[in-house]
């Protein structure tokens, strides 16, 4: 649940005033007003020493006057355990007072001093209890003060470290005017300036009204559903220079709710993802430039390929193998370079190699399995067994004839640390099968299997009914952790 911190302070109990360096009295809550019998118009301004005479000569004042200069020069709490310091009664008359007081200091943006927030505590009770119980039972009490005194002093400085210390930026703005009512540091940063507390949003910030911003949080206040930017653009002028004033955002209007739903103010909290975004539009370059050189390099190698092997008596058939397996390749990077080399699926992988051999599948080749994803280096390799598997099926197998069909199927098992992808092709229909007598390059590429740390094997099995091959490799291990080998599986 939000807490406006100023709401709450003015609603506690505890009587709380702050002064700045020169001691005037610039803020004090209701219960401050209560216990020292004041209006608040007659005190703000004034110093505490002219608001609440006291004898320069005596031991109140001068309590008061060294606690006070204690939190200035060394700008740490101080404490007072009991104090008496009388007050004057409207009627002119004077209360006997005594009083459980810390000051502590409050700096500002620049780390400087700036204010001196008291906490008071009226003992004027526990006093004459002690006269009557005697010391021990006022001391016991007027401990508990001081403890519970520096308990919610502590508190208080942890929910302020936590705010600072948030993870991105965040600010809180108060009311329909979108008034910033606090913002740490990585926000101040982020818009250019260091003055916007107080604030409402239009004067703080008035690059973004054009920017539609304000409609945005004038929506969430209204309806009081939050809005998520995703990569939203802003230019946010403030002391940036104008290379930086151009920003790229991950962030949320929350809108902050009272118990019967009533807005009253809206979060707001999100990360700066410029330099992300950049890197992510550099590397885009970088890859389109990367599989431009690499068509072109497979251009001029099948080109050298065709210059070689033209006046080579009978080698028009090995020079249509070699194109082919070329062109499987370039298939396989133009596919990861689609996905800027991110991980494929092992769908996309048997579908564009396949039809890129064969042509339209038209159900003869069959496939089956989850959409899991692989590395770029295991998805080059799976592409050309793949195409050596398609080419041999078309030439001799279940693709050779109009009845033959190929299943390809595959799945992921995993131990928790380590994943292993089964991989099986199996050919029924086409023409008797026999174990060639010797192994061609093809043969021996999908023996090679995967490529893995962790090992692969192959079992090629020439059954009478057709060709089965079953692929087994065990991905790395952490993989899933570590964006290594593998990725998990997505939604079909």
């Amino acid at each position: 649940m939000a807490i406006d911190f100023l709401e709450l302070a003015e609603a506690s109990p505890n009587p709380y005033v702050l002064l700045d360096r020169e001691l005037r009295l610039v803020w004090m809550n209701r219960a401050y007003l209560d216990v020292t019998m004041r209006d608040r118009d007659d005190i703000v301004g004034r110093t505490m020493f002219d608001a609440f005479p006291s004898d320069p000569d005596s031991e109140s004042y001068r309590q008061l006057r060294d606690s006070f200069e204690h939190v200035l020069e060394t700008g740490e709490t101080d404490e007072i355990a009991l104090i008496r310091y009388d007050i004057a009664r409207p009627d002119g008359g004077m209360d006997t007072r005594y009083w459980s007081a810390t000051h502590s200091p409050l700096s500002g943006s620049d780390g400087s001093l700036k204010y001196i927030l008291q906490h008071t505590v009226d003992v004027t009770e526990l006093h004459e209890l002690r006269q009557l119980r005697k010391e021990i039972g006022v001391v016991r009490r007027a401990e508990a003060v001081e403890a519970r005194n520096r308990d919610l002093e502590r508190e208080s400085q942890r929910m302020l470290e936590f705010f600072e210390q948030a993870p991105g930026f965040v600010a809180v703005l108060g009311g329909p005017d979108h008034v910033f009512q606090m913002a740490n540091t990585s926000y101040l940063d982020l818009v250019g300036r260091d003055d916007i507390l107080g604030k409402p949003l239009r004067e703080a910030l008035p690059e973004v009204i054009e920017q539609g911003f304000v409609e945005v949080l004038d929506r969430v206040y209204s309806t009081g559903e939050p809005y998520i930017g995703r990569r939203d653009r802003v230019i946010l002028e403030g002391t940036n220079i104008p290379a930086h004033s151009h920003r790229v955002l991950n962030f949320i209007f929350q809108p902050i709710s009272e118990d019967d739903g009533t807005t009253t103010g809206i979060i707001v909290q999100g990360y700066d993802v410029t330099e992300e975004v950049e890197y992510e539009k550099r590397q885009s370059l970088l890859i389109q430039e990367l599989n431009h050189r690499v068509k072109n390099t497979l251009a001029v190698v099948q080109s050298l390929a065709q210059q070689t092997f033209r006046d080579v008596p009978d080698s028009a058939r090995a020079m249509a193998i070699y194109k082919a397996r070329l062109h499987a390749l370039a298939a396989a990077h133009g596919l990861l370079t689609e996905s800027s080399w991110s991980p494929a699926s092992v769908r996309q992988i048997v579908e564009l190699t396949t039809s890129a051999a064969f042509g339209s599948l038209d159900g003869r080749v069959v496939l089956e399995g989850p959409n899991y994803l692989l590395n770029p280096e295991v998805a080059l390799a799976l592409t050309m067994i793949v195409h050596e598997l398609t080419t041999n099926a078309i030439k001799y197998g279940a693709l050779s004839n109009d009845e033959g069909r190929v299943h390809v199927g595959w799945s992921v098992e995993s131990d928790g640390e380590c994943e292993k992808l089964a991989f099986v092709w199996q050919e029924r229909g086409g023409p008797e099968v026999h174990e060639p007598e010797r192994e061609g390059f093809g043969t021996r590429l999908i023996r090679s299997g995967i490529t893995s740390k962790r090992g692969t094997t192959v079992d090629m099995r020439y059954e009478p009914a057709g060709l089965e091959c079953e692929l087994t490799v065990t991905l790395e291990c952490g993989a899933l952790r570590d964006g290594g080998i593998s990725s998990p599986m997505v939604p079909g």
